[in-house]
């Protein structure tokens, strides 16, 4: 019994620890004012949301090529993406002799992309696309075939094709940090955590030295520190919490999670101090996260070996309250970054998992009453 009061003193010395350090941070606005939106064609790794009308025949079979390209145009302007990829489409396969074929493809991969239907919008771009040389609509082409290629999970040609991109000389700023940070973002996706995280320093060393010089889109850096934040939670998540192996591997194993958890949580909270929403909204999430998965893995941890039945469940108890003040900390910061969400129109998949989370750590507490 009094190794079970050891191992008991050892986690919940934990928990407060970790919490302590966040004890301030729980009133803190996760996220400015509103962002104006800001359209912009180039690379971006995040779900596009979008409802598209419904599909129509279009008569096409007609229309000349300069016609093809305005209805093409009229159509994308117009929010009506399958129409503006059906017009653009046949532009470029029928006519490719044309002046504006190579432009109807990046067209048609734009309006493609849009509809999330990234295969057929990949083969689009991929066309047009110069990741080595190409300027204009051919690099611009090669950020959005990497993207494409992204959210179809094939992370080693989008990584390829970045880095094509990241060893050219002749990209302006802007395109440079855009490579630099979507490359390394490629690199996490990998597991290759140890280049990915030397990437996304020289990205972030980058946009300091130049952002005095360059107006740089906020998206880029935030995106940067976001991820710096994902890979020391992916070393977090790595550690394992076995009480199985013995008193000292315990507290060393405690001791390397907890200091991984505040790693990533200060990168966490950096990401929202720089106050782009979706990646703030994101970094939220992530903090809030964080903790629950420590809540988590500390209730399902394996018994300490040579408990009696009735041993074994007071250490259960006990380590149940001691856990809960996880969950009493988490709980205020997914309200938090659900509340910046809502005011900043912030709409993605961590905005719809911290509301998940929210309302399982509330069953949680009300169970625990």
């Amino acid at each position: 019994m009094r190794r079970l009061c050891r191992q008991m003193l050892a986690l919940s010395s934990l928990a407060l620890a970790v919490v302590g350090v966040l004890s301030g941070c729980a009133s803190r606005q996760i996220a400015p004012e509103p962002e104006p939106v800001q359209e912009d064609a180039r690379l971006r790794f995040e779900p596009i949301e979008i409802r598209p009308g419904p599909s129509e025949e279009v008569a096409l079979s007609d229309l000349n090529p300069e016609e093809l390209f305005a209805m093409g145009k009229a159509h994308f302007a117009a929010g009506e993406f399958e129409k503006s990829a059906l017009a653009f489409s046949r532009l470029a396969d029928v006519y490719p002799e044309s002046e504006n074929a190579a432009a109807a493809s990046y067209n048609a991969g734009l309006a493609l992309e849009r509809l999330n239907r990234f295969e057929e919008a990949g083969n689009r771009f991929a066309a047009v696309a110069n990741a080595q040389s190409g300027q204009g609509d051919a690099l611009f082409a090669a950020f959005h075939l990497a993207n494409c290629l992204y959210q179809l999970e094939d992370y080693a040609r989008a990584e390829a094709i970045l880095r094509q991109m990241i060893d050219r000389s002749d990209l302006e700023r802007s395109e440079r940090l855009q490579a630099l940070v979507q490359h390394a973002v490629c690199l996490v996706e990998l597991g290759r955590l140890e280049d990915a995280e030397a990437g996304l320093r020289r990205a972030l060393g980058y946009w300091r030295v130049h952002r005095n010089e360059e107006a740089f889109d906020d998206y880029f850096p935030s995106q940067a520190q976001f991820f710096l934040g994902e890979i020391h939670r992916l070393r977090f998540e790595a550690v394992a919490l076995d009480p199985t192996a013995g008193e000292a591997a315990l507290a060393q194993a405690l001791e390397h999670k907890c200091q991984l958890l505040l790693s990533a949580q200060g990168h966490y909270l950096r990401t929202i101090r720089m106050s782009q929403s979706h990646w703030a909204t994101s970094a939220g999430f992530r903090v809030g996260a964080l903790y629950e998965t420590l809540y988590d893995e500390m209730l399902a941890a394996k018994l300490p070996e040579g408990l009696s039945d009735e041993e074994a469940a007071i250490y259960r108890e006990e380590l149940q309250k001691k856990v809960r003040v996880l969950v009493t900390k988490a709980l205020p910061i997914y309200e938090q970054t659900l509340a910046a969400a809502e005011r900043t129109g912030t709409h993605s998949p961590f905005v719809d998992k911290a509301r998940q989370s929210l309302e399982r750590l509330k069953r949680i507490l009300l169970e625990g009453e």
